[in-house]
């Protein structure tokens, strides 16, 4: 293996630097992957102003209808994700958007009432002490 070769920061006067070559074992720079959306955020979430629907990153949405013809694209894709609940978060990660975004959006689907917004279910820390018993009694039964 021969070593890497040397060069000039400052190349002498009429030498015309030479283009760097890659070396075995280096990382390479990574292709360019696709592009992200010129649209800058605001253009996505129309003109500010508007109150905000108060969601977290765990309110579950759930979609009524299928995308209206004047839904803009974010707002189709939301529609087309929300078939079956999906949380704040989630959606959000699907499409790429900030929070913040996401939420304009939905604030907009919910006052059109094309999506619900609900609560998680959360389970019960315990269960009745009833309903064990029950359950228990029935086992021993069989």
């Amino acid at each position: 293996m021969t070593p890497p070769q040397r060069r000039r920061r400052f190349p002498k006067a009429g030498q015309e630097p030479e283009p760097p070559t890659p070396q075995e074992g280096k990382a390479q720079d990574p292709p360019e992957g696709p592009k992200k959306n010129p649209e800058r955020l605001y253009v996505i979430t129309g003109p500010d102003g508007a109150e905000r629907s108060e969601l977290d990153l765990v309110t579950l949405i759930v979609a009524h209808a299928d995308p209206p013809p004047s839904a803009t694209p974010e707002q189709a894709a939301l529609l087309r994700l929300c078939t079956a609940p999906l949380s704040v978060a989630e959606l959000s990660a699907y499409l790429s958007l900030p929070f913040s975004v996401v939420t304009v959006l939905l604030t907009e689907l919910l006052t059109a009432e094309l999506v619900t917004a609900r609560a998680p279910v959360i389970r019960q820390a315990l269960a009745d002490r009833s309903l064990l018993e029950a359950v228990m009694h029935g086992l021993q039964r069989l």
